[in-house]
């Protein structure tokens, strides 16, 4: 659902150079509550690049990222801490259970879920027996999960998501899906960069071509 609110996240003729080389130049889009953008192309358009200049990992090499109307300068506070980003990398602790990596990132988000909520979470991807073990000794697929359910309980209104659906079997990505509508439904909004298309409904923007 797409709510009538004005744009929250916008890009304004956004673009990435390396070594002199574009990486994508000319990107125009507006987000509101409610918005999902979705993000296809090739192998090496741009996709993961543009996620991370999104998330404030990379600076853009031209153009403007506004949030809320503003433009995002560096480090902005107010716009990083509405950001929850997923990329390649599942970014958690293969050293923690599951449990504690998730209670962890609750408190750095700003969240405090309790252990029956965290617990409950794991139980609806799928991976309540895996809720102690250390998470290297998990598959990949389960620490993905544990990836996405730190997102599905974060506070944050921007996910920015790079191949969610990897490593996923057919139930962990309805479960996303399903997430996902929820997130959308209560106002958040989404980009996902994904080579394969989702169900939820959004704008499409195709890169390198």
């Amino acid at each position: 659902m797409e709510a009538a609110a004005g744009p929250c996240l916008a890009a304004r003729r956004l673009g990435l150079s390396r070594a002199g080389r574009p990486v994508f130049s000319g990107i125009d889009f507006a987000l509101a509550p409610g918005g999902l953008l979705q993000v296809t192309g090739a192998n090496g358009s741009g996709k993961s690049s543009l996620l991370r200049v999104l998330s404030g990992l990379l600076p853009p090499s031209a153009g403007e990222l506004c949030w809320q109307a503003r433009p995002v300068r560096g480090g902005d506070p107010a716009y990083l801490q509405s950001v929850a980003y997923v990329g390649h990398a599942d970014g958690i602790d293969p050293d923690l259970s599951p449990f504690e990596n998730l209670r962890f990132a609750m408190r750095v988000a700003g969240g405090a879920p309790g252990r029956a909520a965290i617990e409950r979470a794991m139980a609806d991807w799928g991976i309540a027996r895996a809720t102690s073990a250390p998470v290297r000794r998990l598959s990949q697929g389960q620490r993905r999960r544990v990836a996405l359910v730190r997102l599905s309980l974060s506070p944050r209104r921007l996910w920015l998501l790079d191949e969610p659906l990897t490593s996923l079997d057919a139930a962990a990505a309805e479960c996303f899906q399903a997430r996902l509508d929820a997130h959308l439904h209560e106002g958040g909004m989404a980009v996902v960069a994904t080579h394969q298309p989702l169900a939820n409904r959004g704008r499409l923007l195709r890169l390198g071509g």
